[in-house]
């Protein structure tokens, strides 16, 4: 049928004229979103620092275990085998340790960041400490000169390769030193060859003392090492998901910012023709015009769709209710849009509570009984249920089932078996919308036929006042 006149008008007139207070178009949103997953990703990234100071522990053990080894060293040198010492001086130098270790403890304590230089001190202080010793007892001819080889493998696993370096020097200087300055040992008359079973025995327990100290400690070490990789790889992962999020937001801002002027001027068009009596009088005419109208609404409903789904902030279509009216409404909508025949719901909640009727967790909620739907056309269930301070929703249907794989990386992005209905992005936009509302997404295969998704959200996020992105 032919457009009435007039209709160059009604468009110039649409094209000026707002999306009926709709936000169809901007990029402004998902920059939004991206700014706030940058914030994310900065505030997760003192990774190396919660690394560092862990090392740092460590080092603090490491030197107890050394305080406690030379006063058995020391002890057993001077009162066992009768080599006299300078305990006197061997004592401060323990003492120093012991004190050094006692303000490591309330430093590491009151210390909001640990860098890898202060790392390099402390492991330097060590060196400096073991060099000491050496000094007053015997110098490069002390079996125990190598332990230096302990504090430079600590120094290669814990700091980069400048620092590294610089305790190499550190250390091999002072190697270098005790051959040329040290206080000899006065060791008791003994023939030659127990004095060889001597400096024998010392290296072995050096050897020994070296080998245990190295496993303990480079184990755990590497422990840290590695928990810290594992959380920079889920950083990465969620950075990748965010990206994603944002992504499908640019091109979803994009794609609505382009159909809001034409769905705005099929509004106006379809407005104008209600009001020509020539078209309101033919029974036929005004039917079509009825379900067109309906048509553009739900156009106009699927655009808003898109933009909640791409991650638009919480605050815009909501409007106070309670928890048993919000799911209802919910039920009845979805009842109304899709069939009327197929949902059965259960409200277990109990005693109602007052929420923000929000239109991104509407969505949500959408998505998840449209995968349902999708693959268990005559039986799709809706419970309700409150766990503590938790409002539970779960969608059950009697489809064929997640596939393992995809129940193993739940919420991922193009997770979706081919030629099975109801996965994918959807499941992945359900998942990081309830995660910026604080809750959580879990699901799981019936034993027979079926399967159930739950989601967990917190009533103190859906409360009047709650924060989208808690």
């Amino acid at each position: 049928m032919a457009p009435p006149a007039g209709r160059d008008q009604m468009l110039e007139r649409s094209s000026n004229r707002p999306d009926d207070g709709k936000n169809y178009g901007g990029p402004a949103v998902t920059l939004q979103s991206q700014a706030d997953a940058r914030s994310e990703l900065i505030g997760a990234a003192p990774t190396d620092d919660e690394t560092n100071r862990k090392n740092m522990a460590l080092l603090i053990q490491l030197r107890w275990t050394a305080v406690v080894g030379q006063i058995v060293t020391i002890g057993g040198a001077h009162f066992w085998l009768g080599i006299p010492l300078p305990l006197t001086r061997m004592g401060a130098v323990i003492g120093a340790l012991v004190l050094l270790n006692v303000s490591s403890l309330i430093w590491v304590r009151h210390r909001a960041t640990i860098t890898s230089n202060e790392l390099l001190v402390a492991l330097m202080l060590d060196v400096a400490a073991l060099t000491a010793q050496l000094y007053l007892s015997g110098g490069a001819t002390n079996p125990f000169t190598s332990l230096f080889l302990l504090q430079v493998t600590l120094g290669a696993v814990l700091l980069d390769a400048r620092s590294t370096w610089s305790l190499v020097a550190l250390s091999c200087a002072s190697f270098v030193w005790l051959t040329i300055a040290y206080r000899p040992l006065d060791l008791p008359p003994n023939p030659l060859s127990e004095i060889y079973t001597l400096t024998v025995t010392g290296m072995l327990l050096g050897f020994v003392l070296n080998a245990v100290l190295l496993v303990v400690f480079v184990t755990r070490i590497n422990r840290n090492l590695r928990e810290r990789d594992a959380h920079l790889a889920a950083l990465r992962q969620h950075a990748a998901e965010q990206d994603h999020i944002v992504r499908m937001g640019l091109l979803a801002s994009g794609a609505a910012h382009e159909l809001g002027t034409p769905l705005a001027s099929l509004s106006v068009i379809l407005s104008d023709w209600r009001r020509m009596p020539d078209l309101v009088a033919d029974q036929e005419l005004a039917e079509d015009l009825t379900e067109m109208e309906t048509s553009l609404q739900r156009c106009k409903s699927i655009v808003t769709g898109i933009l909640v789904s791409a991650g638009e902030a919480r605050g815009e279509g909501s409007s106070p209710t309670t928890v048993t009216a919000f799911v209802t409404a919910l039920v009845e909508e979805w009842r109304d849009a899709r069939s009327a025949r197929t949902l059965y719901f259960v409200n277990t909640f109990g005693e109602d509570v007052a929420i923000v009727s929000d239109i991104a967790l509407k969505q949500v909620i959408f998505n998840v009984l449209d995968n349902a739907y999708e693959v268990s056309r005559e039986w799709v269930e809706l419970m309700a249920e409150r766990e503590g301070d938790n409002l539970v929703l779960s969608i059950s249907d009697r489809g064929p089932g997640f596939a393992q794989e995809m129940l193993a990386q739940l919420g991922k992005p193009y997770q979706s078996s081919k030629g099975r209905a109801g996965g994918g992005l959807g499941l992945f936009l359900v998942v990081n919308v309830v995660r910026k509302l604080g809750g959580s997404v879990t699901a799981e295969n019936h034993r027979k036929r079926g399967a159930t998704v739950r989601l967990t959200l917190p009533l103190a996020t859906l409360a009047i006042g709650g924060s989208f992105d808690a």
